[in-house]
């Protein structure tokens, strides 16, 4: 159900997206019509949440079974403590065909009446309430003048980014997600001695409702994208292989390696922002995982030129690992719930050259025989199908292999891929599970579908 406008996207930006999912082999292949339908349901979908919540569940520390119980009884405690009256029955259950994946239903759009008293928050922030969290001091942009603790209050999500932080009102571009509790009165939140931290209004009744994640289970419950997590199972790391995530921060992806090992081999994790390195550190701390290295660095410049280095960081010789994860920086046009994104086209256009050197590095870096997988968050065909034809050209020795599980969609057409070779890729696309039928068939038969827009390619170096 449509609650929310559509994406906001520059008028320069929406027209590219238009001529990638109207490209001539789209049309040819489905019709005109279809092909703007699901440009339509494209940008709709994007701006509202997927219909559950993922969470890849430690099983390297617990079952899944144990860890679906010890959930279930976390939640139902933040159940009891919520300072809402209403009650949802909690369902938990497990991914079909992921064996480490756990999915909650989101309950919503909700029939939630607004107030008269208003808070703004920054776009980023309202996504994260539209996905289960609190409202953080830091998200919030204006409040009314006279907000105290224990008042009661509508949530706004500032659409464009033009809400001055400190205002008393705004009437701009927002959409409402929700009510919730003052936790801190407007003095605090707007101190300008340091900046507030903690919760500024906890949500109560939620637009979209599911459960708030902070601090359950840190080590046993990790949120995570569904199409993220089958990241890691394409790789298909194995116990004592050494392997690389060329652009790893925060680390979500880098600790999953680690667990489907076992814990047994050595799991590289390179990003050129050192506080990011920090956190892949902590994650990793967290899960109790120890095979993981984690070093600032820019990846493009990972290959040394001196196969006979021995130093233990980067940059490395050349076929120095057994698999190589390249979750490239993208446009991330497909992430989930984004309500604007305010780019401008060359923006937007602007990674394909960096993936490209980030290509180029992999396939040196990886041994013969090995493993490479490419993805995205992002749903254009210059970051994603045309770069698979890019690099099967200019790399000879790649090869496109099955991917396993394979539960989105195959490649787009107008990259000039052969129907084989779009079989093999796998992308998920929110827009072809945007419509009644689908949002009502059981949780487990609608998870593979209804995900943010994501890119899978998984090649084998000859």
């Amino acid at each position: 159900m449509s609650v929310f406008p559509q994406i906001y996207l520059k008028p320069e930006v929406t027209e590219y997206l238009k001529s990638v999912f109207l490209n001539k082999e789209v049309v040819a292949a489905v019709g005109q019509q279809e092909a703007e339908s699901r440009f339509q349901k494209l940008l709709t979908c994007l701006s509202h949440p997927p219909s559950y919540t993922c969470v890849r569940a430690s099983t390297h520390l617990a079952s899944l079974d144990e860890i679906r119980h010890k959930l279930e009884e976390e939640l139902k405690n933040q159940q009891m403590c919520s300072l809402s009256a209403e009650e949802v029955s909690l369902q938990i259950v497990p991914h079909p065909q992921i064996p480490d994946v756990l999915l909650l239903p989101v309950n919503g759009p909700r029939p939630v009446k607004q107030l008269s008293s208003e808070v703004v928050v920054g776009a980023q922030c309202g996504s994260a309430v539209l996905r289960g969290a609190h409202v953080f001091a830091p998200g919030i942009l204006a409040s009314p003048k006279h907000m105290k603790v224990g008042d009661l209050i509508s949530v706004f999500s500032d659409l464009e980014g033009k809400c001055t932080r400190g205002a008393t009102s705004f009437q701009g571009s927002r959409v409402f997600v929700g009510n919730g509790v003052a936790e801190m009165d407007r003095s605090s939140i707007f101190c300008t001695d340091e900046p507030a931290k903690g919760i500024g209004v906890r949500m109560v009744e939620p637009l979209y409702q599911s459960p708030s994640f902070d601090g359950v289970l840190p080590h046993l419950a990790f949120l995570q994208n569904l199409p993220s997590v089958v990241v890691g199972h394409v790789l298909g790391p194995r116990p004592g292989e050494r392997i690389l995530d060329m652009c790893a921060a925060p680390g979500g992806k880098t600790c999953h390696i680690a667990a489907l090992m076992g814990d047994q081999g050595e799991v590289v994790a390179l990003d050129r922002i050192r506080n990011k390195i920090d956190r892949i550190h902590q994650n990793a701390q967290k899960l109790h995982l120890r095979c993981v290295k984690a070093y600032c660095f820019n990846s493009t410049q990972a290959v040394s030129s001196d196969p006979a280095q021995t130093i233990e960081g980067p940059p490395f010789p050349p076929e120095s690992f057994d698999r190589v994860l390249l979750d490239a920086p993208c446009s991330g046009l497909g992430k989930r719930p984004n309500m604007a994104n305010t780019w401008s086209l060359k923006e937007i256009c602007s990674y394909s050259p960096l993936q490209r050197k980030l290509f180029h590095a992999a396939v040196q870096l990886l041994k013969r025989g090995g493993v490479l997988v490419y993805s995205t968050c992002t749903v254009t065909l210059a970051e994603n199908e045309e770069q698979v034809a890019w690099a099967l050209n200019a790399f000879p020795c790649l090869m496109l292999q099955p991917q396993e599980p394979h539960i989105g969609a195959e490649g787009m057409l107008g990259a000039g891929l052969t129907p084989e070779q779009l079989r093999l890729l796998q992308r998920f696309s929110p827009e072809l599970s945007w419509d009644q039928t689908e949002m009502t068939s059981p949780l487990p038969c609608r998870a593979g579908r209804d995900t943010i827009g994501f890119f899978i390619a998984k090649f084998l170096k000859n």
